[in-house]
């Protein structure tokens, strides 16, 4: 396992590297301190604020994920989130799901294959949501002339994105409404690969929808959907804030547009804290809206730390609060 994590890393350290050089290249560092020093910081300091809010409904949007299991109090839940996306930010592989999960899981003593099944679900949620975001930017966004491949590429990845997680969520429904059919299935479709492998894998599974409580109450399933939107309304007020920091007046859609590309970038397999990719696809959205190259670099530079640096403090602080370490959250992984 430790040899798998080691490739990923330096993967993502060379994913990183690339598309620094490509946006270091084309900037004046004189400049860029100048536009950095200018931006307006109480825009800055809003942004952190919707930075952590988003964090907070996260862990709201959680309780009630769980909550067919048994109600988990808001500031275990919070406080999972944080050091959850602390740990995107440091360590490699993506472990933040993992080690948010396991965070709660020793927190609450919680069933893990419970906690699992809830953040799988938290995701698709996310997924659907991007997807909402992205059809109104292809309705409302007007996308200027020599654009037509960028509205292209959005579609593609809008069509890909809308048949994985509709395909997830189909998986994850016969799985739990005809178990026995669908791992018969699975078992069926694993049987070229090594018979080792296929025994993990079928186990995993039943133990994984074991997991899946979810609430029947009609107030819950609005409470995920309200939740939801109110989450990704705080990402979008972060990345306006940011913009309007740098004086920067573009309408609502142009900030939808920029943080369907960030989140389109956070995908792409890189260092810990999505260096690089994070900064180019930011780069690259405001430049549809003719912002000067060095004012969308020092956007991208801000933009990145609102949401790295103070997350990162408050994680470590839960960590100490917690009694847990770094070393601890990634053996933990290693020893799935």
């Amino acid at each position: 396992m430790r040899n798998k994590i080691d490739l990923k890393f330096w993967l993502g350290i060379g994913v990183s590297l690339f598309f620094m050089v490509l946006l270091l290249d084309k900037i004046d560092f004189i400049t860029l301190g100048v536009a950095l020093r200018s931006a307006d910081y109480r825009y800055i300091f809003l942004a952190i604020f919707f930075t952590f809010a988003n964090y907070f409904m996260r862990a709201v949007r959680w309780r009630y994920l769980l909550i067919a299991v048994r109600p988990i109090p808001l500031s275990s839940l919070y406080r999972a989130t944080i050091i959850g996306y602390m740990a995107n930010n440091l360590l490699p592989a993506r472990l933040g799901e993992f080690v948010r999960a396991y965070t709660l899981a020793r927190q609450e003593q919680l069933e893990a294959p419970a906690v699992f099944a809830s953040l799988v679900i938290d995701r698709l949620f996310d997924g659907f949501s991007v997807l909402l975001l992205l059809l109104v930017v292809l309705f409302t966004l007007r996308l200027p002339a020599g654009m037509e491949d960028a509205a292209i590429a959005l579609r593609a990845g809008g069509a890909v994105m809308f048949t994985l997680y509709c395909a997830v969520a189909l998986f994850l429904y016969l799985l739990k409404r005809q178990t026995m059919r669908t791992l018969s299935a699975v078992g069926y479709l694993l049987k070229p690969f090594p018979k080792r492998f296929a025994s993990a894998i079928i186990p995993l599974l039943g133990s994984f929808i074991g997991g899946i409580r979810l609430s029947p109450k009609v107030k819950h399933s609005v409470t995920l959907v309200v939740t939801s939107a109110v989450i990704w309304l705080f990402c979008l007020l972060s990345v306006n804030m940011t913009l309007r920091s740098f004086n920067i007046n573009l309408p609502l859609s142009a900030s939808i547009f920029i943080l369907i590309l960030l989140v389109f970038a956070v995908m792409v397999p890189a260092s810990p804290g999505f260096i690089g990719t994070y900064h180019y696809a930011c780069y690259k959205g405001l430049a549809v809206f003719d912002v000067p190259e060095t004012t969308s670099v020092s956007v991208a530079l801000i933009m990145h730390g609102t949401g790295f640096f103070p997350v990162i403090i408050a994680g470590v602080y839960y960590l100490w609060k917690n009694k847990l370490s770094l070393n601890e959250l990634q053996g933990a992984e290693e020893s799935r």
